[in-house]
C-alpha cells in the first residue's frame, strides 16, 4: 500500500552502522545462557517458535483471578495473628466448651473478613478494568500477504510484524525495522518507563530501512538471536540474520512497550518480547513494603493483650480447678446447685485437672473480647478517608502545573506526623530546575550583570548593600517597558546583547563560544509555521537554556537532520545573519560517569571540529597544556559563579585532522557495534582518547532559582524540631551558598567541612598508587570526623556539617559510618555535596537505622528514587525531571513549600487521630472484657458470660464502632492556621508523646477502672434487693443488660470527652450509637425467646419501668467518667501539653499577642538553630 513520499531525516552516520561480518568476540555471548532467544520475523507460527513456548501478549496486573480470589484472599486475611486467633475460637465455639453460641462467635469474624475481602475485590476489579482496556487496544499486524489488519494487543505473538502510527503506544518490545523517515529513524517518548519527558531518537538498521511499504513485508524473512527477557531498560544485545548478513543489534533499535511514538508518522517493527517478558513488565516489581511505627507498636499491643488474655485464663482455670476439687468432700456438696455428685466432666471434682483444662479453653474464648477484632478494618477505613482529605486540600494544589497533592499510599498517614529528619535533594526540590542563562566567561572575561538570589542573600549576610546590577525584578521591569520575556534567558550585559559582542577584543572567541552552544547538544527544534518562532525540545533544562541563549545572542539553531545542524548565525565581517550548515558526524553522549558531551562536526570550510562541554572537574584536566592562556581567570570566574549559587559548565574545542578522525571513527563504530558485555567500556575508552588536548573557550553559568516559599518552609520545619539534610550532586560552593539562601546556614554558624581536596591528598594522588591514596584518604576523613566530633561535643554553638562525595564514600564504610552519624546528629545542618544516587540511598539508610527515628526523603528526579524508597516516607516532587520520583514515592506534591502543610497540619492531625483512636479501641475493649472477667470471677470462674450472646457480638460491630472512625477522620486539637503558626505543636509527634507506653497503659488502666466501677456498682446496687414495685429480684438477664447499658453509655461518653472538635457527624455517631442500643434492645427483646433468649422483653417489662435502672445508669456513667475528666482538667490547667497551651491562647484571645506566643514557643525542647527565625534570634544576640 503506497504511503506517499517518505520524510527525509539522515542520522545514519551517528546512530547506526553498516552491517558486516561480526567478529567471534563480538558475538561470543549469543546462544549462551541468558542469550538464547530466537525470533523468526514474519513467522510467528514457525514450528521452532511453538516449541520454545514464548509468553503471549496478555498482561495481567491483578492480584487475584476468579479461581484464586477466595483461597488467596482468605490466606492473606488469616496471616494476621488476630484473625487466625478468632478463627480458632470460632471453630471451638461449635464444641461444648464454648460459653456462647457458635453463630454469635462466627458473625463478627465473618463481618470483618468480608469487609476486607470486598475492599480487596474492588481494588482488584479496578486493576482488571485497566488490564482489559490495555489488552484490547488495537494495532496493525501483518497478515502474511503484504497487507495489515487491526488486532488486539493480547493477540500479538513473538515474530509478528506490526505497524505503529504516530502518538500510539508500542504494544510489545519491538525491533525497529523502518519508519516514515528515509533513514528509518523515529522519536520515542518514554515517560511511562522512566518518567523522562524528553524525546529519544531511535534508529533502524540500514539493511531494513528500505522496507517502506506494507507490501514490502510479503516476502520478508529474518532471524533474530538476542538476550533473554530481563529488566534492563537501557541494554539490548542481539544479532539479525538477514539474507546471509549478520547485523549486530543494540538498544538503538529496540522500542519498548508502553513508550509512545512521537513526531513520526509510522514505524514498522518485529515483535521481540511479549506480555510479561517485556522489559517494562519485568521492571514492575512491588515497591518496598512500608509500615508506620504506630502500626508496628499496635501489633505489639495486640500481642500484649494476647499475653494478658492467656494469663488471666490460666489463673482463672487454676482457681476453678481448686474450687471444683473441693466441691465434694465426705459427701458434702459446697456448690450443690452444680450437683458435683452427678455432673459432667466440666464440673466433676474427681476430674478437676481435666475440668481446669477445659475451663481454660472456655475462658480463652470468653476473653477474646479483649482483642479489638474490628480495629484493623476501622483503621484502614480511616486512613483511606484521611488520604482523600490530603488529596483534596486546595492549599496544596499548584495552579501553575495543575497538580494537587496525591497520597499514593494510605499506610503512612500517621508517620507524616513523626518525622525527625528530612533528607532533601537540591536541584528541582529546593530549587525550581527551571534554568536561566545569566552569566558566562569567555577568554578570561566575565560577562553578565545579573544578581542571583544567592548573591542577594550573601550581601544580606555580610550586611553590605547590593552591588550595582540587575536585580530579581528585572523581568517585571521588562514587562512594564514592553520587552518580551524569554523563558530560560535572563542575561543582561550591554557589551554582549544586541550584537555588541562583535566589538569586544575577543569577538572571535565569543563567536566560537556561541557557536558551540548552538551546535553541541541533542535538542530538537520545532518551528512555528505561522510565526517562524523556534522552540526546543531538550533533554534537560540546562540544555534548553543554552540553545535559547545562543538564539537570543545571534546564533539560532533552527533545523536538525540526521547528518547536519543548521544555524542562523551573526557574521563577524558583514554584521548580518547568515545560514551555515554543519555536517554532524558523531555525538559522544553525556552520562553521569563522563560528565561531558561532545559532537564532531565538519564546517563549510571542510574543517573537522570536536566541540565539548562538561563539568569543570573533568574538563580542566583535558585541556591542552600549551593553550592555557586564560585558564586561571576562567577558574576564578567558575568559583565566583559557584559562590553565587550558579551551575557551571566548561566549553572547549579541538581541531581534528582527517587521518585521526578516520581511525577514531573506525574504532568508534566497532565499539558501538559490539555486543559484548563491556560495550560501554569500549565506547568510553575510544571517546576518552579523542576528548583530550582541548582548547579552552570559556564557561557558562545558569541559575536554578529557589522555589517559592522554600526559606519560610524550612523555617517552619526547623521550628517543628525537624532536622534537615541536603544531599546534592552540585559543587560544595554552590551547595553552601544555596544553604545560606534558604537559611539552612547562617552567619555565625560554625562550619565543619570534610573534604579530600587537601594539599597532602592531592600530592599523593600524583605520585602514589591507588592503594596508598585510598588508605591515606580514609585516615584523613576519619581524622576530620574525629576532630569535628570533638568540636561539637565541647561547644554549645550551632554547627553545620558539609562533606563532599569523595569523603562521603569513606564516611559510609562500616567502621566509620557510626562515628560520622554521631557527628552529623550533633550538627544543626548537614549538606552532602557531589553525592551519587547510591550515596543518597546509603545516607538515608544510615540515618533511618542509626537513629531509629522516622526519616523522610524528598526529591524530584530519577536519581532520587533509591533515597525515596529507602526512607520511611518518600515524597516525590512532580517537577520538570519527569515522573519517576513521583511514581516511586509515597506522597507526591508539586512544590517543596507544600511540605510544611503536609507535615505540620495533615501529619500532626493524622498522627493524633490514629494514636487516640487506637488507644480508645483498646480502652473500650478492655472495659468490656474486664467486666466479663469480673463477672466470671464473681461466679466462681464457671465460664458463665455476663451478657447475652448477641450483645457481645454487636458490641464492636454496631454500638461502639462508628464514633472512633469519626474521631479518626474529623478530630482536630487545633485548627490548620494554628498548626502552621505554632510549629512546635509538631514535636508531640516527633517525641511520640501521644502513643508511648505511658499513655497507652493509662488508657488501659482507664478501661480497667471503668469496668470495675460498672461491675461493682451494678452488683452492689442490684444484689438481694427488690428491683421493682412487684418485689422482683435481679437475675442474670437484668444484671447483664444493666451492666451492658452502663458500658455503652460510659464508652460513648468517654469518646465525647476525648474529642476536641465536634462536628454534626460525630454527634450523630456518638448519641446515635447509644440510641441504637435502646432500639436494638426493644426490637431484639420482642423476638421469640428461642432467638432473644435472656433478652426477651427484658427492657420493656423489667428495665424501662424501674427507676432504679435509670438512676443507676446515670450514677455509674458519672462515677466512671469523673476521674478522667478531673485528670484532664488538672493537666490542662497546670501541666498543659503543646496543644493545650495553644488551646488556652485561643480561648483567652491571645493568639496574636507576641509576648504570649513567644512564651509558648520557648517551651520547645529543641532549640531552633536553622531557618529565618534562628537567623533573626542570632542577630539580636550579637
Amino acid at each position: 500500500m503506497a504511503r506517499g513520499r517518505r520524510r527525509k531525516l539522515h542520522l545514519s552516520k551517528i546512530y547506526t552502522f553498516a552491517c558486516g561480518k561480526p567478529s567471534v568476540k563480538d558475538h561470543e555471548q549469543i546462544g549462551q545462557p541468558g542469550f538464547s532467544r530466537v525470533v523468526f520475523c514474519n513467522e510467528p507460527d514457525h514450528y521452532e517458535a511453538k516449541i520454545r513456548n514464548y509468553a503471549d501478549n496478555y498482561v495481567r496486573t491483578t492480584k487475584y483471578t476468579i479461581a484464586s480470589f477466595l483461597p488467596k484472599s482468605l490466606f492473606e486475611q488469616f496471616r494476621r495473628v488476630a484473625n487466625f486467633f478468632f478463627l480458632v475460637t470460632g471453630i471451638l465455639s461449635f464444641t461444648d466448651v464454648a460459653p456462647y453460641s457458635a453463630i454469635s462467635a462466627i458473625l463478627p469474624l465473618t463481618f470483618v473478613i468480608a469487609a476486607t475481602m470486598v475492599k480487596e475485590a474492588v481494588e482488584d476489579w479496578h486493576r482488571k478494568q485497566q488490564d482489559i482496556e490495555v489488552n484490547n487496544r488495537k494495532v496493525k499486524v501483518h497478515n502474511g500477504d503484504g497487507t495489515f489488519h487491526d488486532t488486539e494487543w493480547r493477540n500479538l505473538k513473538v515474530g509478528d510484524i506490526v505497524r505503529v502510527e504516530k502518538d500510539q503506544f508500542f504494544p510489545a518490545d519491538i525491533l525497529l525495522l523502518s519508519s516514515s523517515y528515509e533513514d528509518a529513524a523515529c522519536y520515542v517518548e518514554t515517560m511511562n518507563l522512566d518518567g523522562e519527558t524528553n524525546l529519544k531518537l531511535k534508529q533502524a538498521l540500514e539493511a531494513t530501512s528500505s522496507l517502506s511499504e506494507d507490501s514490502d513485508f510479503q516476502d520478508f524473512k529474518a532471524v533474530i538471536r538476542c538476550e533473554d527477557p530481563n529488566a534492563h531498560l537501557y541494554t539490548f544485545v542481539g544479532t539479525m540474520e538477514l539474507e546471509e548478513q549478520h547485523c549486530p543489534l543494540n538498544p538503538q533499535q529496540l522500542l519498548l512497550r508502553d513508550s509512545k511514538l512521537r513526531n513520526t508518522d509510522y514505524i514498522y517493527g518485529a515483535v521481540i518480547f511479549t506480555g510479561h517478558d517485556t522489559k517494562v513488565i519485568q521492571n514492575s516489581t512491588d515497591a518496598p513494603s512500608k509500615r508506620s511505627k504506630v502500626e508496628k507498636k499496635m501489633d505489639k499491643l495486640i500481642y500484649f493483650l494476647f499475653f494478658v488474655l492467656f494469663v488471666i485464663s490460666f489463673i482463672g482455670s487454676i482457681i476453678f480447678g481448686i474450687i471444683t476439687k473441693d466441691d465434694l468432700q465426705n459427701g458434702r456438696m459446697k456448690r450443690w446447685y452444680l450437683r458435683p455428685d452427678d455432673t459432667t466432666v466440666f464440673y466433676d471434682p474427681k476430674k478437676a485437672p481435666i475440668a481446669a483444662i477445659l475451663h481454660f479453653l472456655t475462658a480463652v474464648m470468653l476473653y477474646t473480647y479483649f482483642i479489638p477484632i474490628s480495629l484493623y478494618v476501622s483503621i484502614e477505613i480511616v486512613k483511606v478517608l484521611q488520604s482523600i482529605f490530603i488529596n483534596q486540600d486546595i492549599h496544596m494544589y499548584d495552579e501553575e502545573t495543575d497538580k494537587p497533592a496525591h497520597a499514593r499510599t494510605s499506610n503512612l498517614n500517621e508517620e507524616l506526623g513523626q518525622v525527625n529528619t528530612i533528607l532533601s535533594d537540591k536541584t528541582g526540590t529546593l530549587t525550581c530546575n527551571s534554568m536561566e542563562f545569566i552569566k558566562f566567561s569567555v577568554a578570561g572575561t566575565a560577562y553578565g550583570r545579573g544578581i542571583t538570589e544567592v548573591e542577594r542573600a550573601m550581601a544580606k549576610r555580610k550586611g553590605s548593600p547590593l552591588a550595582n546590577g540587575v536585580n530579581s525584578n528585572d523581568k517585571a521591569e521588562d514587562a512594564k517597558s514592553g520587552k518580551s520575556l524569554v523563558k530560560g534567558f535572563n542575561f543582561k550585559d550591554e557589551r554582549i546583547i544586541n550584537g555588541n559582542w562583535v566589538n569586544e577584543p575577543h569577538a572571535d572567541v565569543i563567536q566560537g563560544f556561541l557557536r558551540l552552544l548552538a551546535i553541541c547538544h541533542t535538542a530538537i527544534p520545532e518551528v512555528d509555521e505561522e510565526t517562524g518562532h523556534v522552540s526546543y525540545e531538550a533533554e534537560s533544562p540546562d540544555e534548553a537554556a543554552f540553545v535559547i541563549a545562543a538564539r537570543e545572542l545571534g546564533f539560532e539553531f533552527y533545523k536538525r537532520t540526521q547528518t547536519s545542524i543548521s544555524i542562523h548565525e551573526l557574521d563577524l565581517v558583514s554584521g548580518k545573519k547568515v545560514e551555515r550548515v554543519y555536517d554532524l558526524l558523531n555525538v559522544l553522549e553525556f552520562n553521569s560517569t563522563r560528565k561531558r558531551m561532545s559532537v564532531i562536526v565538519r564546517n563549510q570550510e571542510g574543517k573537522l571540529l570536536l566541540l565539548c562541554k562538561g563539568a569543570d572537574s573533568v574538563m580542566f584536566e583535558r585541556l591542552d597544556k600549551n593553550s592555557l592562556d586564560f585558564e586561571e581567570d576562567t577558574r576564578n570566574h567558575v568559583n565566583q559563579y559557584a559562590d553565587a549559587g550558579l551551575r557551571t559548565l566548561i566549553l572547549a574545542y579541538r581541531e581534528l585532522d582527517e587521518g585521526e578522525y578516520v581511525e577514531f571513527n573506525k574504532k568508534f563504530i566497532e565499539a558501538k557495534s559490539s555486543v559484548s558485555a563491556d560495550r560501554e567500556a569500549l565506547i568510553d575508552e575510544v571517546t576518552e582518547r579523542m576528548e583530550r588536548n582541548l582548547v579552552l573557550i570559556g564557561a557558562t553559568a545558569v541559575e536554578d532559582k529557589l522555589q517559592h516559599g522554600v526559606p519560610d518552609c524550612i523555617d517552619k520545619l526547623a521550628q517543628a524540631g525537624i532536622k534537615i539534610w541536603v544531599l546534592t550532586g552540585d559543587k560544595m560552593e554552590t551547595a553552601i551558598n544555596i544553604g545560606f539562601a534558604c537559611s539552612l546556614l547562617r552567619q555565625g554558624m560554625k562550619q565543619i567541612i570534610i573534604s579530600l581536596e587537601t594539599p597532602d591528598i592531592k600530592a599523593l594522588e600524583k605520585v602514589e598508587d591507588k592503594a596508598v591514596v585510598t588508605k591515606a584518604s580514609k585516615e584523613c576523613v576519619l581524622q576530620q570526623i574525629t576532630t569535628g566530633k570533638t568540636q561539637v561535643t565541647g561547644s554549645s554553638g550551632a554547627y553545620a556539617l558539609i562533606i563532599d562525595g569523595k569523603s562521603l564514600a569513606y564516611a559510609l564504610q562500616d567502621d566509620v559510618k557510626n562515628l560520622f552519624l554521631e557527628l552529623a546528629i550533633g550538627c544543626a545542618s548537614v549538606i552532602c555535596c557531589r553525592s551519587s544516587p547510591k550515596q543518597k540511598a546509603l545516607v538515608t539508610r544510615l540515618v533511618k537505622l542509626g537513629t531509629g527515628k522516622t526519616t523522610l526523603a524528598i526529591g524530584d528526579g530519577a536519581n532520587d528514587v533509591g533515597m525515596l524508597q529507602e526512607a520511611d516516607i518518600g515524597i516525590g516532587i512532580s517537577g520538570v525531571e519527569g515522573m519517576q520520583a513521583v511514581m516511586s514515592s509515597d506522597v507526591s506534591i508539586a512544590q517543596f513549600q507544600y511540605l510544611q502543610r503536609l507535615l505540620l497540619v495533615h501529619g500532626h492531625w493524622c498522627y493524633r487521630r490514629i494514636s487516640t483512636m487506637i488507644c480508645y479501641f483498646f480502652y473500650k475493649n478492655i472495659a468490656f472484657g474486664f467486666t466479663l472477667f469480673l463477672y466470671e470471677a464473681h461466679a466462681a470462674f464457671s465460664g458463665q458470660p455476663a451478657y447475652n450472646d448477641w450483645f457481645m457480638t454487636f458490641y464492636n460491630i454496631f454500638f461502639t464502632s462508628l464514633p472512633p472512625i469519626a474521631l479518626g477522620v474529623f478530630d482536630q486539637d487545633v485548627s490548620a492556621r494554628f498548626c502552621l503558626k505554632f510549629p512546635l505543636l509538631y514535636q508531640e509527634g516527633v517525641q511520640n508523646v501521644l502513643f508511648n507506653w505511658r499513655r497507652i497503659l493509662s488508657w488501659m488502666f482507664n478501661g480497667v477502672y471503668s469496668a470495675m466501677i460498672i461491675f461493682f456498682l451494678c452488683i452492689r446496687a442490684l444484689d438481694s434487693e427488690a428491683f421493682n414495685s412487684g418485689g422482683k429480684t435481679v437475675g442474670r438477664e437484668i444484671l447483664g443488660t444493666t451492666m451492658y447499658t452502663c458500658l455503652i453509655w460510659v464508652v460513648n461518653c468517654q469518646m465525647a470527652l476525648t474529642i476536641n472538635y465536634f462536628t454534626l457527624i460525630q454527634h450523630i455517631f456518638i448519641w446515635g450509637s447509644i440510641a441504637l442500643w435502646y432500639l436494638f434492645l426493644i426490637a431484639f427483646g420482642a423476638m421469640s425467646p428461642s432467638i432473644s433468649s435472656t433478652a426477651y422483653q427484658v427492657f420493656v417489662e423489667a428495665l424501662a419501668p424501674a427507676p432504679t435502672f435509670w438512676f443507676l445508669t446515670l450514677f455509674v456513667v458519672i462515677s466512671a467518667l469523673v476521674p478522667f475528666y478531673a485528670y484532664s482538667a488538672l493537666q490542662m490547667r497546670f501541666y498543659p501539653m503543646y496543644h493545650g497551651m495553644i488551646q488556652w491562647l485561643r480561648l483567652e484571645g491571645q493568639t496574636d499577642d507576641p509576648e504570649y506566643c513567644n512564651m509558648v514557643r520557648q517551651r520547645s525542647i529543641r532549640p531552633q538553630t536553622v531557618g529565618v527565625s534562628a537567623r533573626r534570634v542570632a542577630r539580636t544576640h550579637r
